[in-house]
């Protein structure tokens, strides 16, 4: 599977703030930007993204920032993906011919299992590296 580089820079953007988390402080743009090798005007587009999709917060003015919207164990990767890839995992395939019904079948069941193993995993798993088999689901 190719993730787009969207995905990838969501996921290290929100992974740099989980690891940043405490409740109510904020991370300066400039800084998740230069953290994670992400350009600072592509970055913008992607945090309202994922404000608009419930994943952070924003604070305007001189202390402005981000944050996570909720605790990084609450986050999981298949909102991730929901928000910044929502048709990942999606296919959309004709029944047509003698084999079709069960091709889609199958894409609706690679479907279903892309999203149960996706919502098992958070964004604090991730922040922490997959420390201790945290990868094993």
């Amino acid at each position: 599977m190719i993730a787009s580089l969207k995905v990838e820079y969501s996921l290290r953007v929100l992974a740099q703030l989980a690891r940043r988390h405490t409740p109510g402080a904020v991370v300066r743009i400039e800084d998740l930007a230069k953290a994670e090798a992400i350009p600072a005007n592509y970055l913008v587009q992607l945090l309202n993204e994922l404000r608009e999709g419930g994943l952070v917060v924003s604070k305007r003015g001189k202390a402005g920032g981000y944050r996570l919207a909720r605790p990084p164990s609450e986050i999981t990767l298949q909102e991730v993906l929901s928000v910044a890839e929502p048709s990942l995992g999606r296919t959309r395939v004709t029944v047509k011919g003698a084999s079709g019904p069960q091709v889609a079948a199958l894409w609706r069941e690679l479907s279903r299992r892309l999203d149960a193993e996706t919502s098992k995993l958070t964004i604090a798993q991730l922040a922490r590296g997959g420390e201790g088999g945290d990868w094993e689901i």
